[in-house]
């Protein structure tokens, strides 16, 4: 795109009826082109690993407001970047001539400047993340905006609705009634500041303390505004639908990055203008420009998808505590199995420890009569060889397809099979870029990597020695979709029709609107068993599901990541809280909500805790041993991790880095292993390693990290770092 003309604060003058010679116009006289005075810091999205520090100089002929968004030259092209300080006059500043600032473009002065608040959460997200404050701050932007032009920016402002009373529904107008754990925690929270830890059973009512300390925000103060936030896309259209009858569609917006570009710039401009009352949305709405914020919300704050994994690697549930006590706003942190670093900020003061710096707040018991469902383990020590359903489970679920009731099935493992492998020669399907199995998909006939993408179709033969006979290796919800068809074949519903089986996981929803018509079918009875992923085991309402089972969870108990029991012991939590959640559906039937797990180590600690739903002394136990081992959070970590196209070159560029830190600030404190590979190590034909870095002390960890960015650039560009593709740091990682 070319550049645009030098920038102007004023708006274009209105068309007039110039005299004109034959058929065009007389041109207007020439003016004298404006003086470059100003020298404005611009933050904008630089390539990685440039160098290029977090803001550009540009000359402008006016200052300009900071948080404006304006166009600027970089390189060949011209891209938005957004104004970050006040101006400086270059009155008197003799520049070198290989040094001239580029003047900047046009202004997108239609639009209000972002606000200081939102400078310091990016600022302070580019500053702990080790990122350039220009990539936080565009890539948080619309992506549309990026391309509008001042009119076309201009055209779409007129869209906007204006900043009203939220009206009351109807179902506003008819709430049910609170319970006492409810009404105690909204009473703490409205009378209370700061961050609260809402930790409330399955089916506690969770929910609605959100919409009640949202409306109660809306009613007290006109210009407010809310964000709730939840962790996946497919959990946004059932809180929308919620939100959306008790406040009206006016009032709410959503944004996540299922939505089209036109959707985005419409929900971001809502919010930036006020005209959106509540926004909600994944991890991407932390950085919104929410101008009245008062509340945050952050619903299932353990869920890892918080964390992002690409680019610049932050934790929104963090920043979204971060961004309430910058702004003064309320943070619910809510969950039923929060992350233990919350579990152990929320601590109560005890002796000389004074206690975490949020609010506890429990509701541990179920609305109405409802009961936590009676956890069953299945010893598969016990089973004949190869089961993969115990027999006392396909009975239980026969019984309750009988009387008209649905069960669930949890697989984290999508696909027909894991591996295709020959008996013969033991060949395998591996993929040629991966250093992973490619995942066998029956339905289309493929073997897909689920790491890179590459896919086949499946040999006839085995490609090693022509054996016709390979086979699937495992199960995927593909496979045991099919197993359980061929079990339930000869089985009837109680109208005397076959039974209905269903899988909801990432290959199965694909198409859009799959996942609602999907749920759909779930909620109105339809379905008589439900297979998935961890796409159903968290946040979803099924009123009928009165039977859950995990078949095949004991991966994660001896996993090499830390992390690994906490994760899986609120993945089984949360799979358990969709059964039963409907006490009068259940008393009607006459049945009890169950869990089943099935596992080779039945007396395995965190499976004597998941029988009891005991979640405090689940973590207490694992608190515990990250507390001996100096694991967090009683200490902090980060990864720096390089890619390259041999494993041996990776590792180099680490260990020299290693070795470069020694003379910063903070080293002393700061421990560096070696560099080892990940544990998938080579992904698309690029070989990964990481080195962890540990420090008792999170101040001296972020002084080691910032004075290390320059000697990475520096090593990058010698012999040593020639080979690697990139590196990247990762500040309190969540997976190692």
């Amino acid at each position: 795109m070319p550049t645009r003309p030098l920038i102007s604060t004023a708006s274009p003058a209105p068309e007039t009826d110039a005299p004109t010679t034959g058929n065009s116009p007389l041109p207007p006289p020439e003016s004298a082109p404006a003086e470059l005075a100003w020298r404005l810091d611009i933050a904008v999205q630089t390539p990685a690993h440039a160098a290029l520090g977090d803001l550009l100089s540009y000359a402008g002929t006016a200052p300009l407001v900071p948080g404006t968004l304006v166009r600027v030259p970089l390189g060949r092209r011209e891209v938005l970047g957004v104004v970050w300080n006040e101006a400086t006059s270059l009155a008197g500043v003799q520049a070198e001539p290989d040094m001239a600032l580029k003047p900047v473009g046009a202004a997108l002065d239609a639009l209000a400047p972002l606000g200081e608040a939102w400078r310091d959460l990016v600022a302070f997200a580019a500053r702990y993340y080790q990122r350039s404050i220009g990539e936080i701050a565009l890539a948080s932007l619309p992506p549309q905006l990026r391309d509008l032009t001042t009119t076309q920016l201009a055209r779409r402002l007129k869209r906007k609705t204006t900043t009203g009373p939220v009206a009351q529904t109807a179902e506003a107008a008819n709430l049910i009634a609170l319970s006492t754990e409810q009404t105690a925690a909204l009473a703490r929270i409205e009378a209370e500041s700061g961050t609260f830890l809402l930790v409330g059973s399955t089916g506690s009512g969770k929910t609605e303390v959100y919409l009640r300390c949202v409306a109660d925000l809306l009613a007290r103060d006109p210009e407010a505004q809310a964000l709730v936030m939840v962790p996946e896309i497919n959990l946004t259209p059932q809180l929308e639908a919620r939100f959306k009858a008790r406040f009206g569609d006016e009032a709410v917006v959503s944004l996540h990055s299922g939505m089209t570009h036109p959707q985005r710039l419409a929900s971001w401009l809502a919010a930036h203008s006020g005209a959106a009352r509540i926004v909600l949305g994944t991890r991407m709405a932390v950085f919104a420009s929410i101008p009245g914020l008062k509340l945050i919300v952050v619903d299932e704050e353990h869920d890892p998808s918080y964390k992002q994994q690409e680019g610049a690697r932050y934790s929104a549930r963090d920043l979204a505590v971060w961004r309430g006590q910058r702004e003064g706003a309320k943070v619910i942190l809510g969950s039923a199995t929060p992350s233990l670093e919350s579990w152990h900020q929320s601590r109560p003061a005890e002796g000389d420890d004074p206690g975490g710096r949020y609010v506890r707040l429990e509701m541990p018991s179920r609305i109405g009569a409802g009961e936590l469902p009676a956890v069953r383990l299945v010893d598969m020590n016990l089973q004949p060889p190869k089961t993969v359903l115990s027999g006392a489970l396909l009975e239980a679920i026969g019984q309750r397809i009988a009387r008209g009731e649905q069960s669930m099935i949890f697989l984290n493992r999508r696909g027909y099979a894991p591996v295709l492998a020959c008996g013969d020669c033991g060949w395998k399907s591996e993929c040629t870029h991966c250093s992973a199995y490619r995942v066998f998909h029956k339905i289309d006939r493929t073997l897909r990597c689920h790491h890179c993408g590459f896919t086949e179709r499946v040999p006839r033969a085995c490609p090693a020695c022509g054996n016709p006979d390979i086979a699937p290796v495992g199960r995927g919800t593909e496979r045991l979709e099919e197993h359980l068809a061929e079990l339930f074949a000869d089985v009837k519903r109680p109208d005397g029709s076959a039974v209905r089986i269903a899988r909801i996981d990432a290959d199965s929803t694909k198409k859009q609107g799959a996942l609602e018509s999907q749920l759909a079918a779930v909620h109105a009875g339809e379905v008589d068993v439900l297979v998935g992923t961890q796409m159903i085991a968290k946040g979803h309402d099924f009123r009928r599901i009165t039977l859950v089972a995990a078949v095949n969870p004991d991966g994660a108990l001896f996993s090499s990541d830390f992390r690994a029991p906490e994760r899986l012991f609120s993945l089984l939590m949360q799979s358990a809280g969709r059964a039963g959640r409907d006490a009068a559906y259940l008393a009607a039937q006459g049945a009890t909500a169950q869990m089943w797990i099935q596992t080779f180590h039945s007396q395995h600690p965190l499976f004597m805790a998941l029988r009891k739903h005991d979640y405090a002394a689940f973590a207490r136990q694992q608190l515990d041993e990250r507390q001996a081992a100096a694991m967090p959070p009683f200490a902090f970590q980060a990864l720096l991790r390089a890619d390259a196209r041999e494993q041996a070159v990776a590792q180099a560029f680490l260990n020299i880095a290693a070795d470069a830190a020694e003379a910063l600030p903070g080293a002393d404190i700061v421990t560096r292993y070696p560099a080892v590979p990940l544990s998938i190590q080579r992904v698309a034909d690029v070989e990964r390693a990481q080195m962890l870095i540990e420090s008792p002390s999170r101040a001296a960890l972020q002084r080691l990290l910032a004075s290390w960015q320059p000697l990475l650039h520096a090593l990058r560009r010698t012999p040593e770092g020639k080979g690697v593709i990139r590196w990247l740091v990762d500040v309190d990682p969540h997976s190692i």
